[in-house]
């Protein structure tokens, strides 16, 4: 399997059947490079343009766009868990879905724009995934507080930072620096633009892996 960053909350995961793409933008409309894939399945856990650019997706695709539940797709268990993109029951910014799914032995868990912790049922699901991705710039979601705090309940084996401000960006988000504070160096991982793994691998690999575009 194979983990590839695209920019701001779009990645893709390549599997040996499958491949997914979670979270697209168009790259222009927020200041970066707009991904170049043919995944076959593409993920969407909220209607805002900077993760639900679907139209650079230019193949045939199965598309998933906010519905929570359980959907069977090529094969693969999609879980879309419910969530909300602000502390105010969503009545800012509206609702979040949060998938989560299995490709070659491998849990994943895709964040979108978490704005709130969960429900309990929720957060329950969420434990012990292998690898999950987590909104870090703070501005639109969850605080650095409120998000280390919830992860240290699911204890996921791989956190995966994004939406967070880099170059170019012009979403006014946080860096990923006061993420990675008081955090030791030999906790993080810097993988470069993409990492490849199996289920064998997994166990090995801990701690906070930060990708780079």
């Amino acid at each position: 399997m194979r983990i590839k960053w695209h920019g701001h909350s779009c990645f893709e995961i390549i599997g040996s059947e499958n491949s997914v793409i979670m979270d697209p933008h168009d790259g222009k409309s927020i200041g970066i490079k707009p991904p170049i894939s043919n995944a076959g399945i593409v993920l969407v856990s909220h209607s805002h343009f900077d993760h639900n650019a679907v139209r650079i997706i230019k193949n045939d695709h199965v598309l998933l766009s906010g519905e929570t539940g359980r959907h069977e797709i090529k094969g693969m268990t999609f879980e879309g868990l419910p969530s909300l993109h602000d502390e105010n029951g969503g009545a800012v910014r509206g609702p979040n879905t949060i998938y989560k799914f299995v490709m070659d032995g491998i849990t994943i868990c895709h964040c979108g724009d978490l704005g709130d912790i969960p429900s309990e049922e929720v957060v329950e699901s969420l434990k012990n995934v292998d690898i999950i991705f987590v909104p870090t710039g703070e501005v639109y979601t969850l605080s650095i507080p409120k998000l280390k705090n919830f992860l240290r309940t699911i204890a996921p084996k791989v956190v995966v930072p994004m939406h967070y401000r880099v170059g170019g960006l012009t979403i006014p988000l946080k860096t990923l620096d006061e993420f990675l504070e008081n955090v030791s160096s030999d906790a993080i991982l810097y993988v470069g633009n993409e990492v490849e793994l199996s289920s064998d691998d997994i166990s090995e690999f801990t701690g906070i892996w930060v990708f780079d575009r």
